[in-house]
C-alpha cells in the first residue's frame, strides 16, 4: 500500500545542507501495523511527514497504491501526540465528529450512524455533549482516533499518540487501538520512543540509525499472538537484539554532541 524507494531527505541547500534521511526503501502491506521505534533524531517524524505528504521527498518516490503522494489526501489521516490540539476546544464531543464529516464532505444522512458507530468503539457514546478540556488525556485521544476514522482513510498515521499518557492510562489505548484494529484492518504507521510499545503492537519494526542521513537498518516480522506480553521470552530476545542495533548508534550520537 505504501511504498518508499530510494528516500532521501535534505534540509538546506542540496550542496551542504542537513541529511535528515538517506536511502530509505521500505513496501507497507495492507491492514500491517508497522512500528518505527527509536531514539530523538532519528527521522521517525520526517519519515511519517512525507508518507502523510507534508513534506516532499528530496530524492526518491514515495508511492499509494501506486501512485505517487503529493500533498495531504484523505487516504492517509495524521495523529499527533497532543490531542488538545488536534481537536476544536469550542465544539463538543459530537460536533467534533460532525466536523470532521462536513470537512470530508460525508453525505449528511449518514452522519448519526457513523457517529454513533465510532464513539460507540472508543467507548464515548455516554460523554457526547462534553467537550474536550471535560475529557481525560486518554478519552482525547479516544476521539481523535473516533474523528479520524469516521472519514474512512485507508491509513492511519500516529505520531507518538500515548506518549503524553501515564502508563496505565497508555496500556488501555494500546488495547483500544488493537480492537479497533482488529476490527477495521485499517494500515496502521506507529511511530514510539518505547521499544516496548512497539513489541505490544507491531506486526513489523524498523529500526532506524540515529540521524544525521538515518536510514533502516533493520526490518523484524512479528508473527506472534495478541495480546502479548513483554515477559515473553520471544518478545525478550527481540527487544534484545533492538537494544543490539540501537547501543552503539546512542553512543555515536552522544559523542557527537559532546
Amino acid at each position: 500500500m505504501l511504498q518508499l524507494s530510494g528516500v532521501c531527505k535534505t534540509y538546506g541547500p542540496e550542496s551542504g545542507g542537513y541529511i535528515a534521511l538517506r536511502d530509505i526503501d521500505v513496501a507497507i502491506a495492507d491492514s500491517e501495523f508497522f512500528c518505527l521505534p527509536g531514539p530523538s533524531g532519528c527521522g521517525k517524524s520526517t519519515l511519517l511527514n512525507i508518507m502523510a505528504g507534508f513534506e516532499p521527498a528530496s530524492v526518491g518516490s514515495v508511492t499509494f497504491n501506486d501512485d505517487p503522494i503529493v500533498g495531504a489526501g484523505r487516504d492517509r489521516m495524521m495523529f499527533f501526540q497532543d490531542a488538545g490540539s488536534a481537536l476544536l476546544p469550542w465544539l463538543t464531543v459530537e460536533e467534533n465528529m460532525r466536523f470532521a464529516l462536513r470537512v470530508r464532505r460525508i453525505p449528511k444522512a449518514s452522519w448519526p450512524d457513523v457517529i454513533d458507530k465510532y464513539l460507540t468503539a472508543v467507548d464515548l457514546v455516554q460523554h457526547r455533549d462534553k467537550f474536550p478540556a471535560q475529557l481525560s488525556g486518554g478519552m482525547r485521544q479516544r476521539l481523535q482516533i473516533a474523528r479520524a476514522l469516521a472519514v474512512e482513510p485507508k491509513v492511519l498515521l500516529m505520531d507518538e499518540p500515548f506518549a503524553a499518557l501515564d502508563a496505565l492510562t497508555r496500556r488501555r489505548m494500546h488495547a483500544t487501538l488493537l480492537d479497533i484494529w482488529q476490527k477495521t484492518r485499517k494500515t496502521i504507521v506507529f511511530v514510539t520512543h518505547d521499544i516496548g510499545e512497539a513489541l505490544i503492537l507491531a506486526d513489523t519494526i524498523a529500526v532506524m540509525s540515529v540521524g544525521p542521513e538515518s536510514k533502516i537498518m533493520q526490518l523484524f516480522r512479528l508473527d506472534l499472538p495478541r495480546p502479548r506480553d513483554l515477559a515473553d521470552p520471544d518478545l525478550r530476545k527481540i527487544a534484545a537484539s533492538i537494544e543490539a542495533l540501537l547501543a552503539p548508534e546512542i553512543d555515536r550520537s552522544e559523542a557527537r554532541i559532546a
